[in-house]
């Protein structure tokens, strides 16, 4: 039997693993590659230039590799969307090419992506990522792995969300938003820790004690922020230390401030 709906359509030159379901109406475009294990549902466009690795699952009405919306974009300036394994689109996601950079827009592994999701051009998101409901990311936007961005958020182009961190629902991002933290707010501030986040991934009491006392030193002894990161290489570094003090001085929009 079958795998590929009668209804379906798929385009010379596109490559799909046999093991590839596609549903009704669904729509997949010439130059795509789609990896084993693969469930397309209906009413689906994957178009030219995305390439999408093993055992992902695209529900109805999602739109994958369109173009850019970017008022100067022309079709020879298509670069890929390139996804990972493991990946969940819900319904009525919407991910676009790449137009700027060479890698185009990259999505790891394991990333669940709510109804109505966007993610602009060029964006990078990393794996174990969960998006919420109708969340929108502008183009180039980059984030870490293990981030919770709730419904309704907005992130800025050229922001950086860190590792483990989350953004609360409705949240305008203008600004970094670090590692291990909470943000919230119009325009998003640090609320405090993601202390629920890093207790569930399983950090140990010591790591996120760790972690809160290098927060106490950034945000809250009147040091500015090149005095705060010199203090805290003086310390006993853990990892998740050094991964804040990196994302500190690897920002070029700017971090978010406390409220």
């Amino acid at each position: 039997m079958s795998r590929i709906d009668s209804t379906a359509i798929i385009q010379p030159g596109a490559k799909l693993h046999e093991s590839v379901e596609v549903g009704p109406y669904s729509i997949i475009e010439s130059g795509v590659v789609i990896g084993e294990g693969c469930r397309i549902e209906s009413n689906i466009r994957i178009s030219t230039g995305t390439h999408m690795g093993r055992d992902n699952r695209v529900c109805h009405g999602a739109v994958l590799g369109c173009e850019p919306q970017n008022l100067g974009f022309a079709p020879e300036q298509s670069k890929p969307l390139v996804i990972g394994n493991h990946n969940q689109f819900k319904e009525g996601v919407n991910i676009s090419r790449g137009v700027k950079t060479t890698e185009g827009t990259l999505i790891g592994n394991d990333n669940y992506f709510m109804c109505g999701f966007h993610a602009g051009h060029d964006s990078r998101l990393g794996n174990n990522n969960v998006f919420g409901p109708n969340s929108t990311l502008a183009g180039h936007v980059e984030l870490g792995d293990r981030i919770f961005i709730s419904g309704l958020v907005a992130i800025h182009q050229f922001c950086f969300i860190g590792d483990y961190a989350m953004v609360a629902g409705c949240a305008k991002v203008v600004k970094d938003i670090p590692p291990y933290v909470t943000g919230d707010g119009n325009p998003a501030r640090v609320i405090g820790l993601n202390s629920i986040g890093t207790r569930r991934a399983g950090f140990s009491p010591s790591s996120r004690n760790a972690i809160k006392q290098a927060y106490k030193t950034i945000y809250h002894l009147g040091l500015n922020t090149t005095q705060a990161l010199e203090q805290l290489k003086q310390t006993q570094q853990t990892d998740e230390v050094n991964n804040i003090i990196r994302f500190f001085e690897n920002s070029d929009r700017g971090i978010t401030t406390h409220r």
